[in-house]
């Protein structure tokens, strides 16, 4: 049955992987129409907003609140976790606590890396760059705040992650939400509906690492890349995919253990030059830094002029942290369970440091070098109307990766060369990571099989190339939405299963302060 299940979904998506040999224009238009009523009616009722002020950039979708509320609960129920346990976090990850003959397959650095090369991408670039355009510098003291809510929200669900994963013969692990939605639920006597989140959480998940983790990933370095070098050829986008789609495949046919090893480096190099370039900026202004965080401070409870007001600028911080961190949806959980460890919350603890190095650090970067960048008003704060972006004095509009670009370029002329080499490595450690989480969902729906495995891999990179010859808006809009859809059945599954993360913390902690849990220093 499982077989049948598996040639019957591959047979329907291999074609898809044909239409990057047409690469036309023609092909991107017929399958964006194909697919938007489909996608208009999927993300209508992911996306569903409810108004909180009278402009339209007010909207906040129920997803968002769903994601803040868990948020906010986890943290007064932890104690605030993300502070009281930062430092043990921070000993954790660099192995003072870590037993190398502990059961799991990768570090909790590995770990931590691999996680966060799904999360540090193009919304760290373009996210606060469209946040700061329509609610003002005010917009990042929200966006860190969620981010520091998130952080109360990773700590809980990559704990049950590892609590409840599965170890097969050969060492390789499985876990993630469909585990511990199965397994959770059913201890608490809730074991059909525990079986329906998890089926349900799979199928999203896969579909939005094909789409959100994967075509949009590879279409947005191909454009970047190809913009770089001058390339004008309708096939070079094509060129571009299949060489990434190789790199790709060599990493992840390895599973788990190699994409741990590449980004264990890839992630600190990239975080590492964009964050160092940021830093060139920003302390070659540094008398304007109390001055830019006055601004992000005042902005945010006075909002005058600014589209939506207060509102509105807590509106698009808060929407702009969870689409960046992605706390909540589940995804991380994935990654972090196949840590080395024989304590759940020891990678729990490691794991509520994600939103604050994708949040409250890199993306608290970019929209200082924005804000310093404005200082002399090169742009006005715009509106929906104006397409989300910044005016010029000339009325020329300026958005997304272009404003970040054009904000850091003032200092770093030859920064679009660093921003594309930023763009493409953020691009493929999001699909590692991605490939990662759907082929785990993949198995779990498919069984544990070789041609599960190798069917879903190759699909992946046949993905990739699609991604990279064809502008799919529809498709990747309707895989943003699955993505978030993902945020439903784990929530349902947090919440319910909050006791037990409660006694795994206990039990990790207690064994610190008391000795038991020895120190590797």
């Amino acid at each position: 049955m499982r077989r049948s299940l598996l040639l019957l979904f591959a047979s329907l998506l291999t074609p898809l992987a044909l239409l990057a040999q047409e690469a036309e224009k023609g092909w991107d238009q017929l399958i964006n129409e194909k697919f938007q009523p489909f996608t208009d009616a999927v993300a209508g009722i992911v996306f569903y907003s409810v108004q909180l002020g009278e402009s339209a950039t007010t909207a906040m979708p129920i997803v968002i609140i769903l994601l803040l509320t868990g948020a906010t609960i986890f943290t007064l129920y932890f104690r605030f976790i993300q502070f009281t346990g930062f430092k043990t976090a921070i000993d954790t990850v660099r192995g003072k606590y870590s037993n190398p003959d502990d059961e799991g397959e990768v570090s909790h650095f590995q770990a931590l890396t691999a996680a966060l090369s799904g999360t540090v991408g193009l919304g760290n670039i373009a996210g606060v760059a469209i946040a700061v355009s329509i609610g003002g510098p005010g917009a990042t003291f929200w966006m860190i705040l969620a981010g520091l809510l998130g952080m109360a929200s990773k700590f809980t669900e990559c704990t049950l992650g590892v609590k409840y994963r599965d170890v097969g013969p050969d060492g390789t692990v499985y876990g993630g939400p469909m585990y511990y939605l199965t397994k959770g639920l059913k201890e608490k006597g809730l074991g059909g509906l525990g079986k329906v989140l998890a089926v349900f959480f799979a199928i999203m998940c896969i579909g939005g690492s094909f789409g959100g983790g994967n075509m949009f990933q590879a279409n947005q370095a191909a454009e970047q890349f190809n913009a770089m070098i001058g390339a004008t050829s309708g096939s070079a986008g094509l060129v571009f995919g299949v060489v990434m789609a190789s790199i790709v495949a060599l990493v992840i046919i390895g599973g788990i253990k190699r994409i741990g090893s590449v980004t264990e480096r890839v992630v600190p190099f990239m975080c590492g030059i964009y964050v160092l370039a940021a830093l060139i900026i920003v302390l070659g202004h540094f008398t304007l830094i109390p001055k830019a965080f006055g601004i992000i401070f005042s902005g945010a409870f006075s909002a005058a002029g600014i589209s939506g007001g207060f509102v509105g600028v807590l509106v698009q911080g808060f929407r702009r942290a969870a689409f960046s961190n992605e706390a909540g949806v589940g995804s991380a959980a994935i990654a972090h369970s196949a840590v080395r460890t024989e304590y759940a919350a020891s990678e729990g603890i490691v794991a509520l440091l994600e939103p604050f190095i994708d949040t409250v650090v890199v993306c608290t970067m970019t929209a200082l070098v924005i804000v310093i960048y404005n200082m002399d008003a090169h742009f006005v704060y715009s509106d929906v109307v104006n397409n989300n972006v910044m005016l010029s004095a000339t009325g020329e509009r300026v958005g997304g990766v272009t404003l970040t670009s054009l904000a850091f370029a003032e200092v770093i002329p030859w920064f679009p060369y660093v921003l594309t080499v930023a763009v493409v490595l953020f691009a493929f450690s999001t699909m590692l990571s991605w490939s990662y989480y759907g082929l785990q969902s993949w198995l779990f729906l498919f069984g544990r099989s070789k041609i599960a495995d190798y069917t879903y891999k190759v699909l992946f990179c046949l993905f990739v190339i699609l991604g990279s010859a064809a502008s799919l808006g529809a498709v990747t809009d309707f895989s943003d939405a699955m993505i978030f859809a993902m945020v439903v059945p784990n929530m349902i599954g947090l919440v319910i299963l909050l006791p037990v993360v409660r006694k795994e913390v206990q039990k990790y902690l207690g064994g610190i302060r008391s000795g038991e849990i020895k120190s590797y220093d």
